[in-house]
This record gives C-alpha cells, structure tokens and sequence, in this order.
C-alpha cells in the first residue's frame, strides 16, 4: 500500500533543509506519496523532486486569520488529508505540529533544521518554551548536527528517547566525479555556494579575500543568490576587488561549480551540517571556515586547522593565505576531505535513516 507523507515548510524554497527532503523523497521512490505545503507559497525547490513520484502541492489553508481560528483550519485540513506520517520543518512550521497533535496525526516528526541570525547564538526564551510544550510526548523530533541536538535537550527540555539525529547526505560520487578534470591555476581561486542570506556572513568573506588579495593574487567566486547580493557587489566595489570576485547568481547544476575553485570558504555566523561543505569536501577540495555547527567535526582531521573563529576576518584571511600558498597541502587535505565525504555522509545512509523513520 502507497503510503501518504504531509510535509509542512514555512517556505519551499531552496535551501538546505528542502534540498534535503527532496532527496529522501527521491530516494524514497514509489512506495510513497506526499503532499508539500508551503506557507508563504514559495515552491522553487519542487524542480529537485523527481516528476515521476506523486507529490502534490496543496496551498496552505488558513492565511490571514487569528491563531485560534489557523489551528482549526490546519485541524480540519490534516483530518481530511489524513497522512500516514505528518513531517513538519523548522519554527515556522511549529503551529502545524500543535495542530497534528490536537487532529490526532497518527505519526508526527518535526525537523529541525538549524536557525536564521535571531537565534544562533540562543534561544528566544518564548520559543524555546513553545517548542518544549509542543514538541513533547509523542512527537518524534530529527535534527541534523550534534550541535542542535544538544541544544534540543539542553533547552527544549527533549529526552533522548524523543530525538533522533540524521546527518545530511550527498551524492558523492557525482561530485567527485565532477572534479576529477580539477586542473591547477596560477593564481588560485577561493570560492562559496551558497543562499545569499545576511547569516551566511558573505561580507566578511570579502573582508577576508580582501586582506588575502592584499599580500598574494587570488580570485573569489560566490555562487548563488539571494536577498543580500546588491549590497555584497556594493561591499566587493567598495573595497576595490574589481574584477577579482565573480558573484554566478544562482547555479543550477552546482556540482559544476567546484571544479572551478581550489579552496572552498565558509564564513557564516550560524550553520548545522551545511551541504556546501559536504559538497566541497566531496569534491576533494580543502576548506576555509568559520567554526560553526558541526563544521569542525565534518572536515577530516587534516583539515581542522583551517577552521577558525566565527566573525573574524583576519583568521579567516590567514587559513586561506596558507592553504593558497601550498597546492600540494590543499590537495592532500582534498583527497583526505572526499575520503571522509564518501565513509560518513553518502546519500545512501541519509535516505535509509529517514525510510526507516517513515516506517515506524
């Protein structure tokens, strides 16, 4: 029998936490229906979904009216759809919980994510309250880093019993297979992928590059796009990088990207498992980066002495100066990194992990 999944986003845009459903419903395959509401409406990660599967994509009911009245509406709705399994995703999703709970969903997961600037370094009291009312008794909560994990028992009040951790997955072999043609430039190039969201600290990015280009030439590529960018080309303008950063816009098939940098940066204030790291790491590529999250145990060994500080430029600047210098040191951190990519963070074992949390 084709069992139905309800998923609830604040957004269904791009992004890691979508990026990942997408791929365990792909890798779920046939067996599995879903429906995908998307709060604000936002639908651009459905383009990662295979169009095979069936997947429907319901607006949200209940926009616009007062709290009581959205609880009854998400009741009624959830009553009607009546989902073999109810996956709700992040904060903004946590009124659709309370509302799986109070419409008796036979099984109720809530992933959480990580956070957005607000909350990186604390927890909103009110929210941490919320969540340790409605994420308590028999709602099963996933998270993806030993980080929030912790954070999950230590502030939400979680047992261990009611926590499972999954760590992001990646297809590994496409990335690096797509770095297998990596040629050595005589001037090397730093790069990021990623959502161009004030969190992801792009601006100290080029802070850093800028102290870097400074002392050594470099050229920096930024993929992606987002809110921030017309202010980070102003900032790059500002600090006269000129044609020494590239920013892509958004890139479609980001595998394409990493062959073309030979140090991957990372500088943002917050983070749990983030894919682009995976996805640098896979690719055979050292890394730069902010200590945030589970970073500094996701790189291999070789590599921890280039994760540094978050917010300071300077180290930063330094890690990237030092690994620029030596091709022969990236490229044995690389080869360490995409060794330790394919052992611990294949697709495979992400995708098993959530069938087995679909089936019960």
């Amino acid at each position: 029998m084709i069992r139905h999944l309800l998923h609830v986003f604040p957004a269904f845009e791009l992004g890691g936490a979508q990026i990942r459903t997408a791929t365990w419903i792909n890798g779920l395959g046939p067996a599995f229906r879903h429906s995908i509401i998307s709060i604000n409406g936002g639908l651009e990660c459905r383009d990662r979904i295979d169009p095979a599967l069936d997947v429907a994509y319901p607006p949200a009911p209940g926009t616009g009216l007062s709290l009581p009245s959205r609880l009854r509406a998400y009741r009624r709705f959830i009553r009607q759809a009546a989902p073999d399994v109810m996956v709700t995703n992040n904060w903004g999703s946590i009124e659709w919980t309370l509302a799986g709970r109070l419409a008796g969903a036979p099984r109720l997961l809530h992933v959480e994510s990580g956070f957005g600037s607000d909350e990186a370094s604390a927890d909103y009291r009110r929210r941490a309250l919320i969540r340790r009312k409605v994420l308590s008794g028999r709602v099963l909560t996933v998270v993806p880093s030993r980080t929030l994990m912790q954070r999950a028992q230590e502030s939400w009040g979680l047992g261990a019993q009611r926590l499972r951790l999954v760590p992001d997955g990646i297809a590994t072999g496409k990335f690096a297979a797509a770095a297998m043609g990596r040629a050595r430039r005589p001037v090397p190039t730093i790069g990021t992928v990623a959502v161009l969201r004030e969190e992801k600290r792009l601006d100290l990015l080029l802070d850093a590059f800028a102290a870097l280009r400074a002392v050594m030439p470099a050229r920096l590529i930024i993929a992606g796009d987002g809110a921030e960018r017309v202010r980070l080309e102003a900032h790059a303008g500002q600090l006269g990088l000129g044609g020494d950063v590239e920013f892509t816009g958004m890139v479609e098939d980001v595998e394409n990207i990493y062959p073309r940098l030979d140090i991957f940066a990372l500088s943002s204030s917050t983070e749990q498992i983030p894919n682009a790291v995976l996805e640098a790491m896979a690719a055979g590529l050292a890394v730069a980066a902010t200590a945030v999250g589970d970073v500094p145990a996701m790189v291999a060994a070789e590599n921890a002495p280039f994760i540094v500080p978050p917010g300071d430029a300077a180290a930063l600047a330094g890690a990237m100066e030092k690994l620029a210098r030596d091709a022969a040191l990236r490229e044995r951190i690389g080869l360490a990194n995409q060794r330790r990519a394919s052992e611990v963070y294949d697709v495979a074992a992400m995708v098993a992990a959530y069938k087995a949390l679909m089936d019960g």
